[in-house]
């Protein structure tokens, strides 16, 4: 696994992912989710949730 991106052109804000996040390593900036790397545990929770399929893992 690796750790989530966001795509920020992509992403519409809904925080869908920031709900799922076990650790809390999404927070909202600018009105677009936004993953902390150093937080982030590679669990993949926030992927299959994001309804434009902006996260990815890379």
């Amino acid at each position: 696994m690796a750790k989530a991106v966001v795509d920020k052109d992509v992403c519409v804000g809904c925080e869908a992912c920031v709900s799922v996040c076990p650790v809390e390593a999404i927070s909202m900036v600018d009105g677009k989710a936004e993953v902390d790397p150093d937080t982030c545990v590679e669990c993949g929770s926030c992927v299959p949730v994001c309804p434009v399929e902006a996260i990815s893992q890379d």
